[in-house]
This record gives C-alpha cells, structure tokens and sequence, in this order.
C-alpha cells in the first residue's frame, strides 16, 4: 500500500475518501458500540499508516495531523456515536469533516463572533512575515540560535493560521461554513484563554469531545485537564516521528504535561484570588505574562525538538529557491529572489482575502 501511495497527493485523496465513505456507510447500518468500532478499526489504521506514504517530512507531519490525530480521533468518537462525524451528514460535508482539521457550523448554528476577528490585515501580516523569514533564511548560518528559533516560532504559527484559512476559503467555496481555528492568540490572558479558546480550536473540540468531558465527568475537572494534556503531548511526539521518523524524544510530551500542572495550578489560583475578592490584573500585564511563560517553555522544549527535525525541509527550501533563481536567470531576468518573494506572498494571500472577506 506504502508504495502504491508513495508521493502521490491524488491518489492519498481518493483512499482518505474512499475510507470516509466507507466510515460513513458503516455507520448508517450499525448502531454505536463495540461491533461498530471494530468496523471501523480498518480505517483508522489505515489513517495512521497513510501519511508514510510521503517522503516530505513536512507534508508528513501536516498529513499526521489531519488523519492519523484528527481522523482517528474523530472516526473513533463516530464509533461511539459521539463527536463531529454524523453519518446523516451530506457526503461532502461528511468527507471534509472526516479528512480536514475543520469544525463544520450547522445551518442553524449561529457563526461564532471568533469567525469576524479573522481580517485582511491581520492574514496581509502573516504571509509577508512568513514570505519575509523565508527570505531570511538564507542568513541564519550568521543568526544567534536563540533568533532562529524566535523566527522558526513565528514562521510556524503564521504558517498554521495561513494553511487553516486556506482550508476555511475552501470549504467556502464549496458552500460549507467553518468555525474559525485560531482566534487571535496573541491576545490570550491565561493558559486557559489561549488552550481553550485561541489556539488550534479544532483540536482543542477534539480533545474535548474525546478525552477532556468523559473524564471530568468520572474523575473530575482536574483529572480532565490532566489527561487531556497528556494525550496532546503523546499526540504531539507522534508527529514529530512523523516528521522525522525517528525515535521521539520526551520533550513534547514533557510541555504539554507542565502545561497541564501549571493550568491545574492557574485554576486553584484564580479561586483563591476570586474568593478574596481581588481584582483581576490588568489585560496587557497578564497577556504578557502569559507569553513569557508560553515563549520560554516553546525555547526550552518545543522549537529545538522541531528544528532538530527540519533538515530534510531547509534542504528542500534550497533546492526550490535555486531552482527559482535557475529559471529567471536563464530567461535573462534579473532580481530571482525578489520574484520568488513575490510569488510566495501572492500565492499565499489568495486565501486569506477569500477568508477573510466572508
């Protein structure tokens, strides 16, 4: 199967599809429980095997995100008659909700107030800064490490928020309407406010749906907590397998697990502070605050473990940018890194205006 699918986006598509329809039929004949679950063991294996059938490590991870976290996660809730899969939904919707990091708004849903946050200025940003590091890049050899990773930082998130929006304008398109993915993090006022309702909301619902409400409703809100950043962190070190197929280091596990004691720990503090009848702290103070902690905690544990498995990707960076420059040059242009530039940051832009106009 690994080399019938091998590089080959098509053909990964129509067995994503193919397998999502076969999830949802399934679902149609048998009711939820174990015999339904078993159905449905064939396709969340082959969601966990199918981003390998890439060689890109970054489309890899991208593709280990969507269908071996999300995908199975999801096909498991169906299995359970819980969760975002319903086997009434349209073939469409049910094929994007199953395949894509989305959360479908029902008709008769209200549109979140987070979807009119996203604008053209704030997407126009985010693509001239990823265009901007990656223009960059050619000088990180002279760069301190600590500036690398600051902009690898920032080059991940804009990039996250650019790919989910051009998923949104897609989905648009084609008459979905989609809960927004990220809503404007860098305003979050605690590790509660950012997790919760910020940052990557369609994981934050799946996590939600699979492991943070069953378990606070047996064990309690803390045990729920817990366990809910404990299974992102696992999920987390998958990933970084898939990115760099190697053996996975701990370290994501290890911050999402402190962010899991320190939100435990922000909940008894904000109780206590609560009860004495204190003011909150000011807004910029404590979003600051939060982002020291989110920053120094990302230096230490997440960006290095990331960086470490991005060879294969700044290699790729190279060959694309002298293949570019190959090209201009022998048309008798002049300026082959600008026009790269440009075409990145018109390229990217595109979704983002669709995105935002709705």
């Amino acid at each position: 199967m690994e080399l019938l699918l091998r590089d080959s986006l098509p053909r990964v598509s129509l067995a994503v599809s193919a397998a999502a329809l076969y999830a949802r039929a399934v679902s149609s004949l048998v009711r939820p429980g174990l015999r339904r679950l078993a159905m449905l063991l064939p396709v969340v294996v082959f969601f966990i095997a199918a981003p390998l059938g890439f060689s890109s490590a970054v489309v890899r991870c991208v593709a280990g995100l969507y269908l071996a976290w999300l995908g199975t996660f999801k096909v498991a809730l169906l299995a359970l008659g819980r969760g975002p899969l319903d086997p009434g939904l349209p073939v469409l919707r049910f094929l994007f909700a199953a395949a894509l990091p989305i959360e479908l708004i029902h008709p008769d849903e209200e549109r979140p107030e987070a979807a009119e946050s996203a604008s053209l200025a704030s997407y126009t940003f985010k693509v001239a800064t990823t265009a901007a590091i990656v223009h960059l890049h050619q000088y990180s050899k002279k760069m301190h490490p600590s500036m690398r990773l600051l902009l690898y930082g920032f080059n991940i998130w804009c990039t996250m928020e650019l790919l989910f929006a051009s998923i949104a304008a897609a989905c648009r398109a084609l008459g979905m309407e989609v809960k927004p993915a990220f809503d404007r993090p860098n305003l979050a006022t605690s590790l509660r406010d950012f997790w919760g309702r910020r940052w990557n909301l369609a994981v934050s619902a799946i996590l939600r749906a699979s492991v943070y409400d069953p378990l606070r409703a047996r064990a309690g809100k803390e045990a729920g907590i817990l366990a809910t950043f404990l299974v992102s962190g696992l999920m987390h070190e998958a990933l970084v397998c898939y990115l760099t197929l190697r053996r996975s280091t701990g370290e994501m596990t290890a911050f999402f697990l402190l962010h899991g004691m320190c939100r435990v720990a922000e909940e008894r503090c904000v109780r206590r502070w609560t009860a004495r009848g204190w003011p909150p702290p000011p807004r910029p103070v404590a979003t600051f605050l939060v982002w020291m902690f989110l920053t120094a905690q990302s230096f230490w544990l997440i960006l290095p473990t990331v960086y470490r498995g991005m060879e294969e990707g700044r290699r790729c960076y190279h060959c694309w940018r002298n293949a570019y420059r190959y090209q201009h040059v022998s048309a008798g242009h002049k300026g082959a890194g600008t026009n790269v530039y440009l075409q990145y940051t018109t390229v990217t832009l595109v979704p983002a205006i669709l995105y935002s106009r709705h």
